[in-house]
């Protein structure tokens, strides 16, 4: 199968690669996303439509949220699939973002190993789970990158009463997307917060179990798609049309569906669609 997906560790890499592909002749349409999305196999879906159904090229550059939303704001990016709510409501309320709709969620949840030796299974919800792991030192993977995934992790240390960046041994930062981390995770015996898509999709490789999958407001993971305010931005930066095309195709009602219908497979969506799609940061 083709694979669509481009990963770079630096973003200052990824910023230059994306502004040499606008100095050329037939520039690609930039889609900065997150990597649990790539890692999925939800963009390998959806881009050839696109550009069956669009005639536009599409370059995927995939990386965390945090960077995918300041390639975004410096217009290294035509559009962006992030889940970091707080960043993207930051970036729309400077005007830095429009168009902006969660229209696409899943929940958070901690992995780890099967025979659960910190009793996260007993938690109350995401805050509780990682009070218990810091507790009992357990073996614990960290994306540490910035991403969706880490920010929401940082915020759940800290409704735990602990620093939002803790360490004791045992404590490893990857620096590494979530099919990674999950893979770091599962070769140390570790736990490990995973969006649900992405667990579910290296379950069988890494040996790990959703050791609280609770559904709880705290694990929550909104996606949404916006586009960088072509006014903020010099003449041409981003391409203002083709990023409205591909940001309608991700959310119109026929794509939606066939997100949802992804991972039936593994016995459960990868994806839901958010009843009402928002236009505000949730």
């Amino acid at each position: 199968m083709r694979k669509w997906t481009t990963w770079l560790p630096m973003i200052s890499v990824l910023a230059l690669a994306a502004a040499t592909a606008r100095a050329e002749d037939g520039r690609p349409l930039v889609l900065a996303t997150t990597t649990s999305v790539r890692d999925t196999g939800l963009m390998d879906e959806l881009i050839p439509r696109f550009e069956k159904e669009s005639g536009i090229h599409v370059q995927l550059v995939a990386v965390g949220s945090g960077a995918a939303l300041a390639m975004g704001e410096k217009g290294d990016a035509d559009v962006l699939l992030t889940h970091d709510p707080d960043g993207e409501r930051a970036l729309v309320e400077r005007g830095a973002l429009v168009d902006h709709v969660a229209f696409l969620e899943n929940f958070f949840l901690i992995a780890g190993p099967p025979d659960d030796p910190a009793g996260v299974a007993q938690a109350a919800d995401g805050a509780s789970a990682l009070r218990r792991i810091a507790g009992a030192k357990a073996p614990y993977a960290s994306r540490g990158d910035d991403s969706g995934t880490h920010k929401r992790e940082r915020k759940l240390f800290r409704a735990a009463g602990l620093a939002a960046d803790p360490t004791w041994d045992g404590f490893v930062r990857t620096g590494l997307g979530m099919g990674a981390t999950l893979q770091v995770a599962g070769e140390k015996r570790a736990y490990a917060l995973s969006d649900t898509a992405t667990f579910l999709a290296f379950r069988e490789r890494t040996g790990l179990a959703p050791a609280l999958d609770a559904r709880t407001p705290d694990l929550r993971n909104v996606y949404a798609v916006s586009r960088p305010n072509p006014a903020k931005l010099p003449a041409g930066r981003v391409d203002v049309e083709g990023g409205k095309r591909l940001a309608a195709f991700l959310t119109a009602p026929a794509t939606v569906v066939r997100i949802a219908e992804l991972g039936a497979e593994r016995g459960e969506p990868l994806f839901r669609p958010i009843a009402a799609p928002d236009a505000a940061p949730q």
